[in-house]
């Protein structure tokens, strides 16, 4: 059985389901929650934070986890940002006996090179780096999660090990590949909003208007908008009419 930490908080319906993205933990949503007239859901993601590791990483194991981890069957409103907005158009497609009533995907990579795959195969390898100081440590998860400048490191995304710390994190979460994103959005059973910020290198806006016309650009913001603006991406969810 999976064991995923799960935040909750609020009340009122449809839930808000916060999903972070890889190499992060649900803490980077501390400041984004909606107001508590709804309820608020803030897994960590399997191999993650406090939550367990996976046997194997696909989106599709990924958000069977997820799934299996929700005290109901909906509705929910997910918010994903990077993995996590692949984890929650794939959480529309119906697949997983959950009712979603929007999407939120915040950030997502578009375009992945063989050099971009080449590489997080080659992460997906490697044994987790022992780090000799906590600070050592605390720097590489911010530079993982894209955090580095932004936001405090979380203490449940390290690890204390023999002869140092460790990143909390799964390496073996980075083989999760490349999603087919025409092929989500068209699977996706619930209205989906797009977005990325203006100077986020991986998701940018061109590419996001390819896939769609009405993809939100944030100005001045960058990868991690959700932390830099809270409230210029959960202004979002007011387009959700729920």
């Amino acid at each position: 059985m999976d064991t995923l930490n799960m935040r909750t908080g609020g009340d009122g319906e449809p839930a808000v389901l916060l999903l972070h993205g890889l190499g992060a933990t649900g803490a980077v949503w501390n400041h984004f929650a909606p107001p508590l007239t709804r309820r608020v859901l803030v897994p960590d993601l399997p191999g993650h934070g406090l939550s367990a590791p996976l046997p194997h990483y696909s989106f599709e194991t990924f958000t069977a986890a997820v799934a299996r981890a929700l005290p109901g069957k909906g509705p929910y409103v997910v918010v994903g940002h990077s993995l996590g907005g692949v984890l929650a158009l794939e959480l529309a497609s119906g697949k997983y006996d959950v009712e979603v009533a929007g999407v939120l995907a915040l950030g997502v990579k578009i375009e992945w090179t063989q050099d971009d795959l080449g590489r997080v195969a080659t992460l997906a390898a490697r044994p987790a780096r022992v780090f000799e100081s906590r600070v050592d440590a605390e720097q590489a998860y911010l530079k993982v999660s894209g955090l580095l400048g932004i936001a405090p490191a979380d203490p449940a995304g390290l690890r204390e090990t023999e002869g140092g710390w460790r990143l909390a994190m799964d390496p073996a979460a980075f083989g999760v590949g490349a999603p087919d994103m025409p092929a989500l959005l068209a699977a996706a059973r619930c209205p989906v909003v797009l977005a990325a910020g203006e100077h986020d290198p991986m998701s940018r806006p061109d590419q996001l208007r390819a896939l769609d016309p009405d993809a939100v650009t944030l100005a001045g913001l960058g990868h991690n908008a959700h932390v830099e603006d809270p409230a210029a991406v959960r202004a979002l969810l007011d387009r959700f009419d729920v």
